[in-house]
């Protein structure tokens, strides 16, 4: 990795700070045609056998779009985004992980949700165990169980393993031994990730050849589960990956709680799905384009993408896992267990423990004005509402800022992401001869298209992504503790536009690349970034109002700073946006349900 940044924070691998030449911001119109139903179906065959076409698309997608960049040609190639803050000061431990560090909402709070140290509070009290917990959301999200109301959110479940854990963690409590404040609360993983006992399929339909068991959870879940996690079991995601709708055609589309007709975005779509209808108060994503950050905004509940390799190797130069919760509590609970430094893994060892942000930290919010401006109109006036706030209440500084090549940095990662998903899944020895057989038909085009990305036109985005980081170094250079915030997405919600899309799946590349067009940036660069709902807009089809977030991506490392400013936004969105916070029509009372099935017990008794 390539230099070292000399201030009070020492960092390996930090950019050098180049501001970017001044490049006026253009968007031209996307020419990707929408393409659903059968004809996807025939198309996607057709595509991933004739490479004739997979080219005319690639370049179609205006793929090559960064061979006439100016200045590229003075940048070299910076292929692993990873930056690591070193902690100077070893003997500094991190805060206590204990009740006391994370205050419980008031009772008679709108739109209120059960956390993660409520569900401490309860099971010390002996007023419900985790063991009622679990029994009542079985029957919930069970794929075998008739009337499981939640159970398209799941692929897997393992019942007499998490009825296991349950009465051990009841027995903890019971002894007056918890493990810690994570002991027996319920949350779910995106198939995405090992869980040891479960098969991965990334939303794939299953193949037992090509998914083999894992015989090991993934950093983050073992975290959780030494910490006495309950594991529900493995999360619905769009397959692969690879598009923000979360529409699987395997696995059946979770709807989005809020309104019906709509997606709950993806690829973590399931994620978003139990977070928002309350049946985890957390979930694990993953996040290579906006993954965690697009479905909480859609769902109303908070996202939290990490610096690239701060948790974990997810062998892409991307994507990167982390929580999805339904409050600021759980997300920094959940974050600090996962973000244990990696002992074995040679970059995440490096990272410093998770702390603290300082209440004198600088408060700098930088916006990039045409590219802000581009959102919807019912999202730019949230989001510009709750900047305000942060401006007049909060004592945030508002800073003019410009991202040099905007657009194309979206291009070259959407490009960077799709030939890195080919390659992998080319090189699967048991997806050989066939590579792209088993896929749906929309995955189908992506990955054959993407796998056309030549080599020049990759190590160009390589280069763009180095002038994108020294550009960004510059910037939290010059204004130390900057925050850069825009819309999670610029879109209100998307709406399902058809019901026969869930049969087949979908292709809307310009839907899509809107969809991400603020996301990108953090995965590219290895930024870490935090969505927050900040207010809820009016529905173009079905009922419920749909949510929409504001985002905020801050310097590699940040993550406390962007935990402290997440905690403002939920202030916001409590205490200011009139109304408060709303939940879903379909969102479960856990404690309530639990509490009934303590009565039935008792009755049958």
């Amino acid at each position: 990795m390539n230099g070292t940044k000399d201030t009070k924070k020492r960092y390996l691998g930090y950019p050098k700070a180049v501001e970017a030449p001044k490049i006026p911001y253009r968007k031209s119109s996307d020419q990707n045609p929408a393409v659903r139903g059968l004809p996807l179906v025939v198309g996607g065959w057709l595509v991933s056998k004739l490479q004739f076409v997979q080219k005319y698309l690639w370049a179609n997608a205006g793929f090559n779009g960064l061979r006439d960049l100016q200045y590229l040609s003075d940048y070299s190639e910076r292929w692993d985004p990873t930056v690591i803050p070193i902690q100077n000061d070893l003997s500094i431990s991190p805060p206590a992980l204990d009740s006391g560090s994370f205050p419980i909402l008031p009772e008679n709070l709108p739109g209120r949700y059960y956390s993660i140290p409520e569900y401490h509070s309860m099971y010390l009290s002996g007023k419900v165990t985790p063991l009622d917990v679990v029994s009542s959301l079985l029957p919930l999200i069970q794929r075998d169980v008739s009337q499981a109301s939640h159970s398209i959110a799941f692929i897997d479940s393992h019942p007499e393993e998490i009825l296991e854990a349950a009465r051990a963690s009841t027995l903890r409590y019971k002894e007056g031994k918890p493990l810690s404040i994570f002991d027996g609360v319920p949350t779910a993983i995106k198939d995405e990730c090992n869980v040891a006992g479960y098969r991965t399929t990334g939303g794939r339909k299953r193949n037992d050849k090509l998914m083999p068991v894992a015989k090991e959870s993934t950093w983050p879940v073992q975290k959780w589960e030494e910490a006495g996690g309950i594991i529900l079991g493995k999360l619905n995601m769009h397959e692969l990956g690879a598009d923000t709708t979360n529409n699987n055609p395997n696995w059946g589309t979770p709807r989005n709680p809020h309104n019906d007709k709509y997606y709950t975005g993806g690829s973590s779509g399931g994620a978003a799905y139990v977070v928002s209808a309350g049946l985890v108060p957390v979930a694990l994503g993953a996040d290579g384009g906006g993954s965690i950050r697009i479905p909480s905004s859609f769902c109303g509940i908070y996202g939290l993408k990490p610096s690239h390799s701060r948790l974990e190797d997810t062998h892409s130069t991307v994507t990167v896992t982390g929580p999805l919760a339904a409050t600021m509590a759980d997300l920094e609970a959940s974050y600090r267990l996962m973000a244990t430094p990696n002992p074995s893994d040679p970059n995440c060892s490096l990272f410093s423990p998770p702390g603290v942000a300082s209440p004198s930290r600088p408060k700098v919010i930088g916006i990039y004005k045409e590219w802000f401006d581009r959102a919807d109109p019912a999202v730019l006036k949230l989001c510009n509402e709750a900047v305000d706030y942060y401006k007049t209440t909060l004592g945030y500084e508002v800073v003019s800022i410009e991202i040099p090549y905007a657009p194309e940095g979206q291009l070259a990662h959407a490009f960077t992401i799709l030939a890195e998903m080919a390659i992998r899944a080319r090189a699967h020895p048991c997806a050989k001869p066939h590579w792209l057989s088993g896929l749906n038909p929309a995955n189908k085009i992506l990955l054959a298209v993407g796998g056309q990305t030549p080599t020049r036109d990759y190590l160009l985005a390589q280069q763009l992504r180095n002038m994108l980081m020294q550009h960004l170094a510059f910037l939290y250079q010059k204004y130390p503790g900057l925050l850069i915030v825009t819309p999670t997405t610029p879109m209100a919600g998307w709406p399902i536009a058809n019901e026969a899309d869930l049969k087949y799946g979908v292709t809307d590349g310009n839907a899509s690349i809107r969809n991400m067009e603020y996301v990108w940036l953090a995965n590219f660069s290895g930024c870490p970034a935090i969505s927050c709902p900040v207010g809820y807009a009016e529905p173009a089809k079905g009922n419920g109002k749909i949510p929409v977030g504001l985002m905020a991506m801050g310097e590699w490392g940040s993550e406390d700073s962007l935990i402290a400013w997440g905690k403002e936004a939920e202030q916001w969105l409590h205490e200011v946006y009139p109304g408060g916070r709303q939940r879903p029509a379909n969102w479960e009372d856990v404690m309530a349900n639990a509490k009934g099935k303590v009565k039935e017990e008792k009755v049958e008794s």
